[in-house]
C-alpha cells in the first residue's frame, strides 16, 4: 500500500470509528520499547496480587505477533462511559456526573459502584464495535489477519494507546487525554494491515500528584507504579479471599471498584459523557443504599446484575464487600439489622467480613471513619 493511500484509509478509519461510537482511534507499530520490561519488573515486585494470569501471560504481551501471527499495526480505540448525573439540568454534564459520584462517596450510607461498572459489561460491547469496524476496514483494504481485544487477552492497552497518540499515561497507571480526560475503555484491532504511526501522545501530568495523594489505600506507591495488592478496585474485585484488616475501614463505602484517582484528576474536566445507553446505571446503583444491596438474596443478585461486570465476584463477594462499607458507615438500626441477618450466613468469608463490621460499629470510636 503506497504512503498516500494508507494515510487516506486511516482517515477512512478515524470516521468509521466516530460513526460507531468511539471518541478516537489512533495507529501504533508493534514496537514496545522498554514497556515489557517494566511489566516484568513490577511482576517481579510482587504487585499483581492474585492476578496470575498476568504473570502467565507476560511473553504474549510483550509480543502480538504471538496472538495474530504476522500483525504489523495496532488501531487503539477509546469509548467514553461516563453516565449523566441524575436530574441534571444539563445530561452531558461531565463536573454535575462527577460531583453526583463525590456526593455518593461523602455519603456513608449509600454504596459507590465504579462508574465503568454501573451499567452493561463494556467488554462485549466494545469487541462487538471493533468487529464491525474491522470488517469495514477489511471491506475496502481486503482480506487480513486480525483480531479484537478490549480488555480481554494479554496486550498493553494503554502502552499501544499512548503510542497511538490517542491519550498518555496518566501517574495513576491510567490513559489520560486533554480533551476527553479518562472516563473511556480501551479497545485494539491488531492486524497484518501496514499503517503508518501515528505520533504517541505527550505525557501534560506534570508535577500534579492529585491521583496519588488521594488513594484512600496509598495504592499508588509512586507515579506510574501502582500497588494492586492495596488498590480498592483489587481488593473488591479481583482478591478472592478475606479483605486484610488493616486496609478495611480505608475502602469506605465503595464496593465495588474506586474512582478517586479520575475524580480529582485535573484533565477529568474535559471529560466527556457517554452518549451509550448501555452504559446508564442499572439497578438503581447509583443511588442505592448499603442496606438495600446488602438484602439482595443470590437469586436478586443475580438477576440485577445480568449482563453486568458485577456479576463476576459472585454473592459471596458481593456481601463481603458490602459488609465492610457497612462496618465503615453510621452504628445505625438499620445496619446493624442487616448484618445481623447474614451473621450465620453460610459462608466463611461472609461470616467474617459481617462479625468485623459488627465489632466496628459497636465501638463508638470507628463511627464513620471513612
Amino acid at each position: 500500500m503506497q504512503a498516500q493511500q494508507a494515510e487516506t484509509l486511516k482517515s477512512q478509519i478515524r470516521a468509521w470509528a466516530q460513526e460507531l461510537g468511539f471518541g478516537a482511534a489512533g495507529f501504533a507499530s508493534l514496537e514496545l520499547g522498554e514497556a515489557p520490561e517494566r511489566l516484568r519488573d513490577w511482576l517481579d515486585a510482587g504487585l499483581h496480587g492474585e492476578m496470575d494470569w498476568l504473570q502467565r501471560h507476560a511473553a504474549l504481551r510483550a509480543d502480538p505477533r504471538r496472538l495474530v501471527p504476522g500483525a504489523a499495526s495496532v488501531i487503539s480505540v477509546r469509548m467514553p462511559y461516563l453516565p449523566p448525573a441524575g436530574g441534571a439540568a444539563n445530561p452531558n454534564d461531565a463536573a454535575a456526573s462527577q460531583q453526583q459520584a463525590w456526593d455518593t462517596l461523602s455519603d456513608p450510607q449509600r454504596a459507590y459502584v465504579a462508574r465503568y461498572a454501573l451499567g452493561r459489561d463494556y467488554h462485549k460491547q466494545v469487541r462487538q464495535r471493533l468487529e464491525r469496524l474491522a470488517r469495514r476496514i477489511e471491506a475496502v483494504a481486503s482480506p487480513l489477519g486480525r483480531r479484537v481485544f478490549c480488555d480481554s487477552a494479554p496486550v498493553l492497552e494503554v502502552e499501544f494507546a499512548s503510542r497511538a497518540g490517542i491519550g498518555w499515561r496518566g501517574k495513576h497507571t491510567l490513559l489520560l487525554d486533554r480533551e476527553a480526560g479518562s472516563w473511556f475503555f480501551l479497545g485494539e484491532i491488531v492486524t497484518t494491515l501496514e499503517l503508518p504511526p501515528d505520533t504517541p501522545a505527550e505525557n501534560h501530568c506534570g508535577r500534579c500528584e492529585r491521583c496519588i495523594e488521594v488513594c484512600p489505600t496509598k495504592a499508588i506507591v509512586a507515579p506510574y507504579r501502582l500497588d494492586a495488592r492495596r488498590c480498592i478496585s483489587y481488593l473488591t474485585i479481583e482478591h478472592s479471599g478475606p479483605i486484610p484488616e488493616a486496609l478495611r475501614p480505608l475502602i469506605g463505602n465503595r464496593i465495588y471498584g474506586c474512582d478517586d484517582c479520575q475524580l480529582v484528576c485535573p484533565w477529568n474536566r474535559f471529560a466527556q459523557i457517554s452518549a451509550e445507553r448501555d452504559f446508564r446505571p442499572r439497578a438503581n446503583l447509583d443511588q442505592a443504599t448499603l442496606v438495600e444491596l446488602f438484602a439482595w438474596d443470590e437469586e436478586t443478585f443475580l438477576r440485577h446484575t445480568e449482563g453486568s461486570a458485577i456479576r463476576r465476584i459472585g454473592h459471596v463477594r458481593w456481601l463481603r464487600n458490602i459488609a465492610v462499607a457497612l462496618g465503615n458507615g453510621p452504628a445505625d438500626d438499620p445496619s446493624r439489622r442487616a448484618l445481623l441477618k447474614r451473621r450465620d450466613h453460610p459462608d466463611v468469608l461472609v461470616r467474617e467480613h459481617v462479625q468485623w463490621a459488627l465489632d466496628r460499629l459497636a465501638d463508638p470510636s470507628a463511627v464513620h471513619r471513612n
